[in-house]
């Protein structure tokens, strides 16, 4: 197999080899179009870190990967976006050469590492694959159950993590009696979860900085200004959690962008009740499924798997560090 940078002319057999390959791992396929959308037009394309591995005249290799300053990390981590290569021709070797043109590219702009993480702004989408009509649209790391997760492992990337990718069709949701029962506990103690009424509950936008997270702070604040619904959970009219907000994609997907308690009002149930209320509403809005992810260490994966959700597929995020080579 032969390496040469990616040339726009290569789409075709490009998106060819990932419709091929790539969609035995439920990666979605792509058209030439989508293609372009995803790899080319964004504003961190690099035209340096995208290659093609050939056998004679045919594409049976592609690798993708970029970086970006103002990205998360991205003064010293370059990120990899995906390494593919046809099933007659996937040998360590060739997906070390692809991942190497790769590592060289990151090195020669002055990185220290090379990062499969999730803030990586190249989004491959995913299908469900107890689903196909139902779709994730990012992939946070690497599908473990592809090739090139166990290549990288031996090239000395580090497995940092695992993302859990869940799942659940919202036809047959319901609460169980047993939250049920623990938002009551809460209400006797004052609280109580409902929609955001700006004309009525308080401090919303504090809670949000009290949280420190900032891109709650910012998605949750124009959805706020912006009127559509949130959950929270209040005392008398503060705001002391929230969850959402509510938001119908038109694949019938929902959307939220996080579930957060003030660290003072933790204890009383209060997430588990956000985030079955939050479904609840969800249900009601007419969305048909919610997928997310979640690390598989966290203990919310149980409240998750509680409402009935199901693990369809475990993504890796992977590092190799270059400063000792």
């Amino acid at each position: 197999m032969q390496i040469r940078p990616f040339i726009e002319e290569d789409s075709f057999a490009v998106v060819e080899l990932w419709n091929k390959e790539a969609t035995k791992y439920n990666y979605q396929p792509f058209t030439e179009f989508s293609f372009r959308e995803v790899f080319i037009d964004h504003r961190y394309y690099d035209a340096e870190c995208m290659w093609v591995g050939c056998k004679g005249d045919d594409i049976v290799g592609f690798a993708a990967g970029c970086s970006g300053d103002d990205l998360p990390l991205g003064d010293i981590a370059g990120y990899i976006t995906t390494v593919i290569v046809a099933s007659t021709f996937a040998e360590a070797k060739h997906y070390d050469a692809l991942l190497e043109c790769l590592e060289e590219r990151f090195i020669s702009l002055g990185k220290k590492q090379a990062d499969v993480l999730f803030f990586n702004p190249v989004k491959l989408k995913w299908n469900i694959p107890s689903n196909p009509s139902h779709e994730h649209n990012n992939a946070p790391g690497i599908s473990k159950d592809q090739p090139l997760y166990e290549v990288m492992l031996t090239r000395g990337y580090v497995d940092r993590a695992t993302q859990c990718g869940m799942y659940l069709p919202l036809s047959d949701f319901t609460i169980p009696e047993n939250i049920l029962e623990k938002e009551k506990k809460a209400m006797e103690l004052g609280y109580h979860i409902t929609f955001f009424n700006s004309s009525i509950h308080t401090n919303l936008t504090s809670l949000l900085s009290v949280l420190q997270n900032p891109q709650w702070e910012k998605d949750v604040t124009y959805y706020m200004n912006q009127n559509v619904p949130i959950v929270v959970a209040v005392q008398g009219t503060e705001c002391v959690g929230f969850a959402g907000p509510i938001i119908r994609q038109d694949n019938g997907r929902a959307f939220f962008s996080g579930i957060g308690v003030h660290p003072e009002h933790e204890g009383y149930g209060l997430g588990s009740a956000l985030f079955f209320r939050m479904v609840e509403a969800f249900q009601s809005a007419d969305c048909d499924y919610i997928s997310l992810f979640t690390g598989i260490d966290n203990p919310a994966i149980r409240i998750y798997q509680k409402a009935g959700f199901t693990v369809e597929k475990e993504f890796s995020i992977l590092r190799r560090e270059f400063r000792h080579e």
